[in-house]
């Protein structure tokens, strides 16, 4: 029997993408928001494709915002979207 691979939905494109092909942002329990390329750390985290087309979506429609429950300042997301592209780069 096939083991079943677990699939996460992207806040950008909306699309179900198979969890080891995306990338985690969490919000730690005190409240600092980090990119997870490892999808192992502790916190409440969100799933995001490795594009920033789809960072950009997800600011311009808050689905960051709305799966977090909380504001998300704008330096936050210049912190997300340059480590984005950093792992874009590799």
């Amino acid at each position: 029997m096939a083991k079943k691979i677990p699939l996460r939905q992207c806040l950008g494109c909306r699309e179900m993408i198979p969890k080891s092909e995306l990338i985690r942002i969490v919000r730690s329990s005190d409240g600092d928001f980090t990119v997870d390329a490892t999808g192992k750390q502790s916190g409440r985290g969100a799933y995001i494709c490795r594009k920033s087309e789809c960072l950009k979506k997800a600011v311009s429609s808050k689905a960051l915002e709305r799966s977090f429950k909380v504001s998300i300042p704008a330096e936050v997301y210049e912190q997300l979207d340059k480590e984005l592209r950093d792992i874009e780069e590799q």
